[in-house]
């Protein structure tokens, strides 16, 4: 019998390794537990052939979603989001401007975000005036959102 047997991994597996690399356990430890579970596959060709197609897809996937993600953040950095609210005298809002006020003015301009992507400011936003919002978008693409906050008439 074979000391060590050759798998691919199918799943991030935290002692052996990443998804598609090709890895030497113990028979056993392959046939009793990886196998049944769903984490690797026996290393025969076309097993590797299937995974490294996969990869590519994925990897391909990835980039078109970058790259909307990239085109969507140049479209941000256009506009400029108008939001009123109710304001006394002195420019101070009673309430405050929240991430879904602002999804509400991207949704009128007929740009569709998350307001979970909104990254608010710390201290909740309070009086009339411009900030600049940061936007995270998907695969670590930021883009920065200027808000107006005008008194509501």
């Amino acid at each position: 019998m074979a000391a060590h047997v050759q798998v691919v991994l199918l799943q991030d597996y935290e002692q052996l390794g990443y998804t598609g690399e090709v890895v030497r356990v113990r028979p056993g430890f392959a046939r009793n537990f990886l196998v049944p579970r769903g984490i690797a596959k026996v290393a025969t060709r076309a097993n590797i052939k299937q995974i490294e197609h996969e990869k590519e897809l994925a990897r391909r996937k990835a980039e078109k979603l970058r790259a909307e993600s990239e085109k969507l953040a140049a479209e941000l950095a256009k506009l400029v989001v108008m939001v009123p609210k109710q304001a006394g005298e002195d420019g101070k809002l009673f309430g405050s401007v929240t991430a879904a006020d602002i999804a509400e003015g991207l949704a009128h301009k007929g740009v569709e975000i998350d307001r979970k992507a909104l990254q608010m400011p710390d201290q909740p936003i309070k009086v009339v005036g411009s900030y600049e919002i940061p936007v995270k978008l998907a695969h670590g693409v930021t883009a920065t959102l200027k808000v107006e906050v005008k008194t509501a008439a």
